[in-house]
């Protein structure tokens, strides 16, 4: 090589070198989110995930680019979803969206530094120690909590009025979550004068046997509580209903979509977009302590028709008027 190659070749690499610098700096790292549930992967949860990722798509980060999602999603006990939260802590994610009590408890028990966005039905959150207020959580815990236990009593009047002689409920209950909304259900059959009694499911085949027994000690109707697991056993939950000839009704408006007789309460995928949004202020550097925890913003009342008619029951005009959806 002559020397005028050599000085040219020598002048091309201190200029390249800047250059590659600059171009590696405008390559931003990517953000990693981690997505953590204690309940089966159903189709209806990867749904409403979509939602939440649509919320952060929409604020610019796409997969594959900027943006980089961790899925641990399994059912199990406690310690397995331990075991999960900390292969995402491990991972190094600049989030985590824990959708349900156990996934919370999880990921609040093992890191204190990555924030955590919850979407829960569930939790009262200051008192199982997620946050220190709800306008000002303080934690590395945000998102969205329903922990709305009057909603039970909202429940039984609905039943009350599609069941008019109503006056013995059977409410099933996943002793996996938080006792707050059996205790509301139990303070508000005491205040409306109708007897109540529970029945413990862990897992989507005890439903069987939990509608069996209602049928049994001659329930009225049934209600079924929020859970996890009951969001994703809908089907089992209609299948009951309809083979036991029960009155049932659920939180979740799909229910009613899916031939249940009635349903009220949020509206799971809106809340998912919500906790998307929750998550972009902490992608963009909002500490989760300082973001307000939110309640969900939509809720739903929906009466199947065909249901009621199938049960010789008659809607009234009363509730038809006040119904988001009526299912004919």
């Amino acid at each position: 090589m002559d020397r005028r190659a050599f000085v040219a070749g020598i002048a091309s690499g201190i200029l390249a070198a800047p250059l590659s610098a600059r171009a590696q700096q405008r390559a931003p790292k990517p953000v990693r989110v981690g997505v953590l549930r204690a309940a089966p992967d159903a189709p209806i949860f990867r749904q409403n995930a979509e939602q939440f990722l649509q919320a952060v798509r929409d604020s610019g980060f796409t997969e594959g680019t900027n943006l980089v999602i961790e899925f641990r999603v399994r059912a199990g006990r406690t310690e397995d979803m331990a075991v999960l939260a900390g292969e995402l802590v491990r991972l190094g994610m600049d989030g985590i969206l824990a959708v349900g009590p156990a996934a919370v408890r999880a990921a609040a028990g093992t890191t204190r530094s990555i924030p955590i966005v919850a979407v829960d039905l569930e939790s009262d959150p200051v008192a199982a120690g997620f946050a220190t207020s709800l306008g000002r959580p303080g934690k590395n815990v945000t998102g969205v909590f329903l922990d709305f236990p009057e909603l039970s009593g909202k429940w039984i009047q609905l039943l009350r009025e599609l069941v008019p002689k109503l006056s013995r409920i059977a409410a099933v209950w996943d002793p996996s979550t938080p006792s707050n909304l059996l205790k509301g259900a139990e303070a508000a059959a005491r205040a409306l004068r109708v007897e109540i009694f529970a029945l413990e499911a862990l897992t989507a085949e005890d439903l069987a046997p939990a509608f069996r027994s209602a049928a049994e000690k001659r329930a009225d109707a049934l209600m079924v509580l929020s859970s996890p697991v009951f969001y994703s056993a809908r089907p089992q939950v209609v299948e009951g209903a309809a083979r036991h000839r029960m009155p049932t009704i659920m939180p979740f408006p799909e229910f009613a979509d899916h031939g249940g007789l009635i349903s009220y309460g949020p509206n799971v995928p809106a809340m998912f977009r919500q906790a998307g949004e929750v998550m972009v202020k902490v992608l963009r550097g909002t500490r989760p302590g300082d973001i307000p925890l939110e309640l969900p913003a939509r809720f739903e009342l929906s009466v199947n028709r065909r249901t009621a008619a199938s049960l010789g029951l008659t809607v009234p005009q009363s509730l038809l008027v006040r119904a988001d959806r009526v299912i004919e």
